[in-house]
């Protein structure tokens, strides 16, 4: 399988059809991976998406085009999250609404490992901005939490990232997800504050 070379050089403008088409394919593979794994046809992807073969390939010239921009497009709207969340919920449950988010990024990500192992091979500083872009995100919740004494103060950004990142070693089976947010329930039973 072919490896990205360019995939971090700006896409050209796209009329609004085009645009609408390229979000659609990475909605629908987005949903693929998580639930069926990175070689989910891609056919079956473009077909979902209501477009020809030959669209997805005008867009993703190989599936690691397409998985780069699915991960990319994830680590956004997960960081984008946690402030939207903040904003409109007290901040013990943007904590853990995000946190529930969280594991559908990792059924995502699970979803396009050997993908991603390639990817990685070529492009080093991908998942060291993702890392940090997710770390700076759950650092911003867990402080608001903090500051509004929701959240328990002796737990670090590093000592939970390590606790939710543990999710992503459940085996493999239709329970995952449901596995991994009941963990979530339970970290954030011991995260708030008694009083």
């Amino acid at each position: 399988m072919a490896t990205p070379k360019n995939a971090q050089t700006p896409a050209p403008k796209l009329r609004a059809d085009a645009r609408r088409n390229r979000d659609k394919l990475v909605e629908v593979a987005a949903q693929a991976f998580a639930e069926k794994g990175v070689e989910t046809s891609l056919e079956e992807i473009a077909r979902q998406a209501g477009v020809g073969i030959g669209t997805l390939y005008r867009h993703f010239p190989t599936r690691e085009h397409l998985v780069e921009l699915v991960y990319r497009r994830e680590l956004t709207a997960l960081a984008a999250a946690a402030d939207e969340l903040a904003a409109n919920h007290p901040a013990d449950k943007a904590l853990e609404l995000w946190m529930l988010r969280f594991v559908g990024y990792m059924a995502t990500k699970r979803g396009m490992a050997n993908s991603l192992k390639i990817i990685a091979s070529s492009n080093t500083t991908l998942f060291a901005e993702g890392f940090g872009t997710i770390r700076q995100a759950l650092d911003r919740l867990l402080t608001n939490g903090r500051e509004a004494n929701l959240i328990r103060s002796d737990i670090g950004q590093a000592d939970l990232m390590h606790a939710m990142s543990s999710i992503y070693s459940i085996p493999d089976s239709p329970e995952w997800r449901a596995s991994g947010n009941r963990l979530i329930m339970l970290l954030m039973d011991g995260l708030r504050v008694r009083s």
